[in-house]
């Protein structure tokens, strides 16, 4: 590698050199080809730069064209090689992994010259130097004639003041080297051409001025200049390398080791594949959390019933070992945790308000009775819509009771705010006829196996037998009436006894017509018991019917009444009385309020939402919910999170490793291309535009890693998912999130450019005389 120096000004014969290569100044007044003549064979030679008119001052302050270079920055002298400044070196220099034309555009790129112009001078300079056959070839394709020829047409291309030779022909043979001198001599008619070298004859045979020196001192000068004031002002274009040049220059080297670049992708790609298959799995096994809680949800919603059992301050009572000798008597927990809520019409209104976004659909049973009747066969039969065997139940269903008071195995469904029925098509399919639409439609609700309760098909007046099928076709299109109370029961004294007269009830114009509108199943294998195998109906109907009856005569003698209207029995209590009264119709006061959480989380909202209307009461006033699937939410809630967090955190692991072994990566390739990174500084490239350079190379085998990590893990779902159907019968589990996907990708970029940076930024300030001397 050639080292310029710049002399003093009127230098003498002895004077010493001083500077290093990245001081180079000249000011070009004249044009003409020097030759700076050293020791043959002293191996290393030192080159005069100033040569054309230099002014330098005993301060050490250097003019170019009437302009201070005291204050240039690095930056300064980055820019004033990359413009004014056209390097010839012995060895070429050409970068290996570029194409001819590549090459000769690099300084132009760096100056910032447009893509279309770029090209257009570099095929201009590699036609002029006779190399317009050879243009789309790479350098390894070349002779060492041919590839000086590139050096040169790179040199010229960007047009620059001066030309540096250093040995252009000493890695030549004879006749090319004759040929290359005559370019080179022909360049000096535009140019100032300096070069350096061991062979007099050349010196002297083609330079218009010899400068001789040893032992780093001027020893001869054949044309000393003479310096003049200049009024020239020289202005500075500053270099800049675009992230798509350097991630161009990354891409070409990288296509050169394509194995080792695949195989460092793949390595690294191992922490994104780790991670991406937890996040898989977890995004599955969350969704199935969310199908499981959501099915809890529905068989346990938050009860709120006409009588509860108070659980508060009991499930963080802690109970410790007694040490004594004694039996202690107390009344239970749970007698004294017995409630009678008040479901006035006030609180009925603050359900109704609850945020749709927490609990769409909320359900009302009432205990009403229902005075059904149907055609069975031409004859009118009295029938019920019920899952007790009504031999053995003396006209009272418990079940049903039960179902009311717990939220669990009821027979009536909600509808949410817009009186649709988006309960039963979350959970349900219709395999027969079609959802319900109106309050007057009822659905047979079937189990997994088609099965249904027996009872609520003779209670409706079908004659079937345990184990007997029945097609669809004969249930859906059923239809059977309501009666009114007024109708349905006729006054004998105090007392009230069934009409017995059906065929004439069954035409009262008062009555409703309920039609069996299809056959519903749970849609998952998962969901079990949200409603009662049986008929279900709309809550909405048994609204309406206590809206019918509710002024009934039945009821208002019930009312007024110590004794049962319908037995004539004494009422022993008030309790008794209202059960009564709620039978027949005469209580607007639901059982009990069902209210169905959208998800886990919306049912803490749902809670405080409940819990803010005792606040200030007294416990006498409160209304007391039951949360039975409050259990299911401790066990469940942020335990896939957790799960997810530690597998994360072990995948983790192989990101740090990747990150580690990208920076070792990163150090080899600045070891292999030290040589492009003195070519790139000598053109004028910028520290950061070196940094630049690796930074790209880093960012593409980032998203490289990342890409080849995400297909691998995507992949990889299929065989888990198979292996999971085999062991759990869980379908689907392992689904990879495309945001997952994509992140991943940008954390894979973002920690690999973080790894290789440190080894890019040691590249960026490497001395370019030693870059380029580097083998």
């Amino acid at each position: 590698m050639l080292e310029l120096q710049h002399i003093k000004k009127y230098y003498e014969v002895g004077d010493t050199v001083t500077k290093a290569l990245d001081d180079v100044s000249v000011a070009f007044r004249k044009q003409e080809f020097v030759a700076i003549l050293g020791p043959s064979g002293s191996g290393k030679t030192t080159m005069l730069n100033g040569i054309g008119g230099l002014d330098v001052y005993d301060s050490g302050d250097l003019i170019i064209k009437g302009k201070s270079t005291k204050k240039f920055s690095a930056s300064d002298w980055d820019a004033y090689r990359n413009n004014s400044v056209g390097f010839i070196f012995q060895s070429y220099n050409l970068i290996g992994h570029l194409g001819i034309i590549d090459n000769v555009e690099l300084g132009m790129t760096l100056s910032g010259v447009p893509a279309a112009e770029k090209k257009e001078k570099a095929i201009a300079a590699l036609k002029r130097v006779g190399l317009g056959d050879h243009m789309h070839k790479k350098p390894n394709q070349l002779s060492g004639g041919q590839m000086q020829r590139v050096a040169i047409a790179r040199a010229i291309a960007n047009d620059p003041e001066i030309l540096l030779c250093d040995e252009p022909t000493g890695a030549l043979d004879t006749v090319t080297s004759v040929e290359i001198m005559e370019l080179i001599k022909e360049l000096s008619k535009e140019r100032l051409v300096i070069m350096v070298t061991h062979n007099p004859d050349l010196a002297h045979q083609y330079a218009d001025r010899i400068i001789e020196f040893a032992d780093g001192k001027i020893q001869k000068d054949s044309n000393p200049y003479n310096e003049a004031e200049s009024t020239d002002q020289f202005e500075l274009k500053k270099t800049k390398m675009h992230f798509t040049t350097a991630l161009k220059l990354s891409f070409n080297n990288i296509r050169t080791k394509k194995g080792r670049t695949f195989l460092t992708a793949f390595a690294s790609s191992i922490g994104i594949i780790g991670i991406a298959i937890v996040l898989a799995l977890s995004n599955g096994f969350q969704r199935q959390i969310d199908k499981t809680q959501s099915n809890t949800l529905a068989q346990y919603p938050v009860t709120i019933s006409q009588n509860a059992t108070s659980q508060t301050g009991m499930a963080n009572k802690k109970e410790h070992f007694s040490k004594d000798n004694t039996v202690v008597a107390k009344i239970s927990d749970s007698d004294k945790a017995q409630h009678t809520n008040k479901l006035t019409q006030k609180y009925l209104n603050y359900v109704n308000d609850l945020n749709p976004k927490y609990g769409k659909n909320i359900g009302y049973t009432y205990t009403t009775g229902m005075n059904l009747l149907r055609n069975v066969n031409g004859k009118i039969k009295p029938v019920q819509l019920s899952n007790t065997d009504q031999s053995k139940a003396n006209g009272v269903d418990y079940s049903s009771m039960m179902a009311s008071s717990t939220g669990v195995g009821v027979s009536s469904y909600p509808t949410d705010n817009a009186g649709k029925v988006s309960f039963l098509k979350k959970h349900y399919k219709a395999i027969s006829g079609s959802f319900p639409s109106k309050a007057t439609d009822v659905v047979l609700i079937v189990n997994k196996d088609n099965s249904t309760n027996i009872n609520a098909l003779k209670n409706l007046g079908y004659t079937v037998k345990d184990g007997q099928k029945l097609n669809f076709n004969k249930i859906v299109g059923t239809t059977f009436k309501t009666v009114s109370n007024n109708a349905y029961y006729t006054q004998r004294a105090t007392m009230f006894l069934p009409n017995t007269n059906y065929a004439s009830m069954y035409k009262n114009s008062a009555n409703k017509t309920l039609h069996v509108v299809g056959v519903l199943r749970v849609k998952s294998a998962n969901e079990e018991g949200i409603l009662s195998p049986g008929f279900a109906y709309s809550d909405r109907l048994t609204k309406q019917l206590v809206d019918q009856n509710a002024s009934s005569d039945i009821v208002k003698a019930q009312k007024a009444s110590s004794r049962n209207v319908l037995t004539g029995a004494t009422v022993d209590s008030s309790a008794a009385k209202e059960q009564l009264i709620s039978y027949l119709g005469g209580s607007k006061t639901p059982s009990s309020i069902l209210i169905y959480p959208n998800n886990f989380k919306a049912k803490d909202k749902v809670l405080s939402y409940l819990d803010a209307y005792n606040k200030g009461k007294s416990k006498a006033d409160k209304v007391i919910y039951t949360d039975m699937a409050g259990s299911v939410s401790k066990l469940t809630g942020g335990l896939m999170d957790a799960i997810t967090y530690v597998l994360v955190a072990f995948a983790g692991i192989s990101l740090v490793t990747s990150m580690i072994m990208i920076s070792i990566i990163t150090y080899t390739s600045v070891l292999e291309r030290t040589k492009e990174i003195g070519v790139l500084k000598a053109l004028g490239a910028r520290k950061r535009d070196i940094t630049r350079v690796f930074d790209a190379e880093t960012t593409i085998l980032g998203v490289a890693s990342g890409v080849i990590g995400i297909v691998i893990a995507w992949l990889a779902t299929f065989p888990i998912n198979a292996v999971l159907k085999g062991m759990t019968d869980l379908s689907n589990v392992a689904q990879l999130n495309p945001m997952h996907a994509i992140i991943l990708i940008i954390i894979s970029t973002v920690l690999t450019v973080l790894g290789g940076h440190v080894p890019a930024r040691m590249a960026s300030k490497k001395d370019a005389a030693t870059a380029l001397r580097t083998e």
